[in-house]
């Protein structure tokens, strides 16, 4: 087994997790969806985070060819993959003791901790790119790294739903942008 292979497995498996975060907390809404108060941003957010997910795992690959690998690039692609994880575990809520769910109640109860994260995984993804390539993103890259951490940091400060429900729609339509331009193909 190369060393890639060898510390890809925990990048996987964390990431992994994220998934199952995610999926459970579709079944809990599909379980409770008679008491579920739906709220259409922290479900494109959730969906958007299955795509993140993807293209992490997706874009780990290109780190396949041989290096050397030191503690701090293995860390820093570990941190990344351990806040996309933590943003899967915030952007669903548990079933209430009732049973009921409450999404719009959680998004804004969740705000400034789910973007929080979401920045600090913009910056780790930066900080990654520097160990890995000894340079900051470059290009496209960039630009949409800006663009998030930008969008996140925004939706912590400002509480506007309008400018929310804004944010939601259109990280998802950047997202795909930023993966066809960027991670169309494998390699």
């Amino acid at each position: 087994m190369d060393a890639f292979s060898y510390l890809s497995v925990l990048m996987s498996v964390v990431l992994g997790l994220a998934i199952q975060q995610i999926l459970q907390g579709y079944r809990a809404i599909a379980l409770a969806r008679r008491r579920v108060r739906l709220y259409w941003p922290t479900i494109a957010w959730s969906v958007l985070l299955l795509a993140m997910i993807a293209q992490h795992w997706w874009a780990s690959f290109g780190l396949a060819a041989p290096r050397e690998w030191t503690f701090p690039a293995f860390a820093v692609i570990l941190v990344t993959a351990a806040l996309i994880y933590m943003m899967a575990a915030l952007v669903l809520p548990d079933v209430g003791a009732d049973g009921s769910m409450d999404l719009r109640d959680h998004y804004w109860r969740e705000v400034p901790t789910f973007f929080a994260v979401g920045a600090a995984a913009v910056l780790s993804s930066i900080v990654r790119e520097i160990i890995l390539e000894g340079r900051p993103p470059l290009g496209f890259n960039l630009v949409f790294h800006i663009i998030f951490l930008a969008m996140t940091l925004t939706a912590i400060a400002v509480r506007r739903e309008w400018l929310h429900k804004l944010f939601a729609g259109t990280m998802v339509g950047l997202f795909l942008i930023y993966i066809s331009l960027l991670f169309a193909r494998l390699g």
